[in-house]
């Protein structure tokens, strides 16, 4: 098989199901060889199946190579051996698609710290883990004297981005990823690595529930063109961008910014600022929407 990522070797997280299959499946299209990796879970983050066997097989009779790993992300142990495993199979590792995650959705007047915990623990430091293991490979190459031309790809969401009532740990964790992409991408770049994270909206087992009733959302597989594109030599130059994907609508997302603002030029009495904050907070752009898009702006 050739492709766009031909013979670079690939590890997706949550590659079982859902966009995270979708990823392994077009990866592999384009020739690479990839590490799927998943736990099997159910959305809330219980249970097990053999589903990745079942990629890793689909893969392997459209002529593509690829193994199953089912090391759980967020334990920091885990992560190394996930890293480890992808080059001791494959001889080498060139990018990492952080894409593993639960849902355990409440309001927060009613959210356990279990619910919070759960989900922090598998986005946030579920991406943080492979991600840390990966540079730290990635960075002794380096050093090596070696040429890297590495890709990480975080998944975040219009949740964490821009807001989504009910989804608290969910948003937190996912604007938690955002942050470390930007953060990531500024840090690893003399090492030959980018990061960057996509924000997909589609139709899984995670969102069904999120739909009205009788709505219809974009197909997952509609979302692994970029990230395979991403992950590929040609985006070389692009780095610490979030970009939304939506069917085959892509849009940079475009992060928090200084905008209108006010300098005394000493220490504010509190006593002061009711002339000063309003007009700040009317000049300001408003908020995005869960869509991302600007209330009164146009595209």
């Amino acid at each position: 098989m050739s492709g766009i990522v031909e013979g670079r070797v690939v590890i997706v997280t949550g590659a079982a199901r859902g966009i995270g299959r979708g990823h392994a499946l077009e990866f592999a299209r384009q020739g690479a060889k990839v590490v799927v990796n998943d736990l099997g879970a159910e959305v809330d983050g219980t249970g097990s199946s053999g589903a990745a066997a079942e990629v890793v097989a689909e893969i392997e009779a459209m002529g593509g190579r690829a193994v199953v790993n089912g090391e759980d992300v967020s334990d920091f142990d885990g992560a190394e051996r996930l890293v480890r495993a992808a080059i001791d199979h494959f001889g080498d590792l060139d990018v990492l698609v952080n894409n593993a995650g639960i849902l355990r959705d409440r309001m927060l007047v009613n959210m356990t710290a279990d619910e919070w915990d759960s989900v922090i623990k598998v986005h946030l430091r579920g991406t943080f883990a492979p991600l840390r293991h990966a540079a730290a490979y990635w960075r002794s190459k380096a050093k090596a004297g070696e040429q890297v031309d590495a890709r990480i790809i975080n998944t975040t969401s219009s949740s964490g981005i821009y807001g989504n009532p009910g989804q608290g740990n969910y948003g937190a964790a996912k604007a938690g990823i955002a942050g470390l992409t930007v953060i990531a991408a500024r840090e690893l770049e003399r090492y030959g690595v980018t990061v960057n994270a996509v924000a997909p909206a589609a139709l899984t087992r995670m969102t069904e529930n999120l739909l009205p009733a009788g709505a219809t959302g974009a197909d997952p597989d509609d979302i692994a063109p970029l990230v395979v594109w991403l992950a590929s030599a040609e985006a070389r130059a692009i780095t610490g961008r979030v970009f939304n994907v939506r069917g085959g609508r892509i849009s940079v997302a475009e992060g928090w910014h200084a905008g209108p603002g006010a300098d005394k030029g000493s220490r504010w009495d509190p006593a002061e600022l009711g002339a000063v904050v309003p007009a700040l907070v009317d000049k300001a752009a408003p908020n995005a929407l869960t869509n991302g898009r600007i209330p009164g702006r146009e595209d």
